[in-house]
């Protein structure tokens, strides 16, 4: 019995309680030619009204219920309005599933309660051969029908292969089908691991980039302490020697700033190969998703798979890391705490250093009334040293001309170095230079500050120490050139005009290293 998608329904009531008589089939054949598509024509009674389940099903002869149908068609509903009148219907049976034996069959016709409401006459599936009719054939059309009949046999077991073939190539397809589908939630639970991990990784690099922040922050702490300290004990020394070790501490300075870059580009070109993996693997999960065949989504699975180990490899190298820049980062908070503890102990140092300041300031207001009145001898015999005037000329312009050999990269750098210290140091410069005003001095030589220090009297002559005052009156930061007769204050409120400072420690920043300033405050922000 035929199987199809759509089952009618049907009932087991026994037949003494059905209407046969609302149905009626008409032009039903005593029997029909195998292999041939099969006319059923029928007459819808007024005792009846046609739905939509209604069907038409062919029944063996000694059929019990309407389940035992051999098989069936859909009884469609006559076209136009209801009326009360008979209605002509037809349907066609292909050849197909037709029956293939000699047995009786009949017409039923069944509504969609199961109930049936009309049967035809029995009839036959079988070639015409009518008893009382007598047919001569030739023995050459006896041949022609045996060698046609051994041909449709032929055919229908060709046929029958190819059924058989077909219904194995769509059992084929349908395991083919079930391993693709397999494939693909296999590659969908991949896919999802890959996303995990790529979410994984990506909150991995914002901690990375944290923690180098943070590394950074407290590598300028603890730059910026090792700088107080240093300041702080180079304060106990005279002001060259101090300059000096400062600048030997800048190149140090200079030397870890190089292997913190090298550090930061390692872990640049480190993020930026991990960028380019994950967008080829995104890029081999697109080629994936566009393969049509079998073949081609296993061997995207394989790859995807190979690229997701690795991606877990360098996860794992990414942890690693991570642990190492937290230790480092503990090692550097340990350094920076033992720093902060020698930076206690050496202010004992610095308060003592302060009064002594103190006690200075108070003998160069004394010194400077002095300086007053040799400034008023120097003026009447200024008009009779013309000789040491011409000298001190000729000194200035080889100064000028060595000031202008050199590159702005190093002037500025010297510059800012001189200013620094100037600022933190101007008491000490001021005492200094008192001290020295009252015994005679050499001229400067060459090789010492570029722009003088400008609290101090250079030599005996205080006609000399003037000019000296005059050469350093140019701004080291955008080189504006001032008057000799500039006060002091004016020509410094000039310089700091230029220079940006911290209101927790005072220490200057050039307006053009605004990011330096602001990583410096943040760096405080953190303590």
């Amino acid at each position: 019995m035929d199987e199809t998608p759509d089952e009618p329904p049907t009932s087991a009531v026994i037949l003494d309680n059905c209407h046969f008589s609302q149905v009626v089939f008409n032009n039903v054949e005593k029997f029909y030619v195998p292999g041939g598509d099969v006319n059923c024509h029928y007459t819808l009674t007024q005792n009846i009204v046609p739905r939509g389940k209604d069907w038409v099903g062919i029944f063996r002869v000694g059929w019990k219920t309407t389940r035992d149908y051999y098989t069936f068609m859909w009884a469609p509903l006559p076209s136009g309005t209801p009326s009360k009148t008979a209605v002509q219907q037809q349907i066609q049976f292909k050849a197909y599933y037709l029956p293939k034996d000699d047995e009786y069959y009949q017409f039923c016709y069944i509504d969609q309660d199961g109930m049936i409401r009309g049967a035809s006459v029995p009839f036959q599936f079988r070639a015409d051969t009518e008893d009382d009719i007598l047919v001569v054939t030739t023995e050459g059309e006896v041949e022609e029908i045996e060698l046609r009949n051994k041909n449709l046999c032929k055919e229908n077991e060709e046929l029958k292969a190819s059924c058989a073939s077909l219904q194995k190539q769509n059992t084929d397809l349908q395991e083919e089908l079930s391993k693709t589908q397999e494939l693909q939630n296999s590659l969908e639970t991949l896919r999802s691991n890959t996303e995990k991990l790529e979410l994984e990784l990506n909150s991995l690099k914002k901690e990375n980039k944290r923690l180098k922040e943070l590394d950074d922050c407290r590598g300028a702490e603890l730059q910026r302490l090792k700088e107080q300290i240093k300041n702080v004990t180079v304060d106990k020394e005279s002001l060259e020697t101090r300059l000096k070790t400062a600048l030997d501490h800048l190149d140090q300075l200079q030397v870890q700033v190089l292997i913190y870059q090298k550090e930061v580009e390692s872990l640049s070109r480190t993020d930026c190969e991990k960028t380019e993996q994950l967008e080829n693997l995104k890029e081999e999960n697109r080629q994936l998703h566009m393969s049509r065949t079998q073949q081609e989504l296993q061997n995207s699975l394989e790859t995807l798979r190979s690229n997701t180990e690795k991606l877990e490899l360098e996860l794992n190298s990414l942890k690693k890391e991570n642990k190492r820049l937290k230790e480092l980062d503990d090692c550097r908070g340990a350094e920076l705490q033992r720093l902060k503890e020698q930076i206690k102990n050496v202010t004992v140092d610095k308060e003592s250093l302060e009064t002594r300041l103190k006690t200075a300031l108070d003998h160069l207001d004394q010194l400077q009334v002095q300086v007053l009145i040799y400034q008023k001898e120097v003026e009447s015999l200024s008009r009779t040293d013309c000789e040491k005037t011409e000298q001190l000329e000729n000194l200035k312009e080889e100064n000028r001309q060595l000031h202008m050999s050199r590159t702005q990269q190093k002037l500025r750098e010297e510059n800012d170095e001189l200013l620094r210290h100037l600022l933190q140091t101007r008491e000490v410069s001021a005492f200094s230079v008192a001290s020295e005003a009252q015994a005679p001095i050499p001229a400067p030589e060459v090789e010492g500050l570029l722009f003088g220090n400008p609290y101090c009297v250079a030599g005996a002559n205080l006609g000399a120490g003037a000019a000296d005052i005059a050469s350093i009156r140019k701004c080291p930061m955008c080189d504006e050139v001032f008057p000799e007769d500039i006060e002091t204050s004016q020509y410094e409120a000039h310089v700091h005009s230029h220079l940006l400072e911290c209101p927790l420690c005072s220490e200057a920043f050039e307006k053009s290293k605004k990011q330096v300033f602001d990583d410096h405050i943040l760096c405080h922000g953190l303590e």
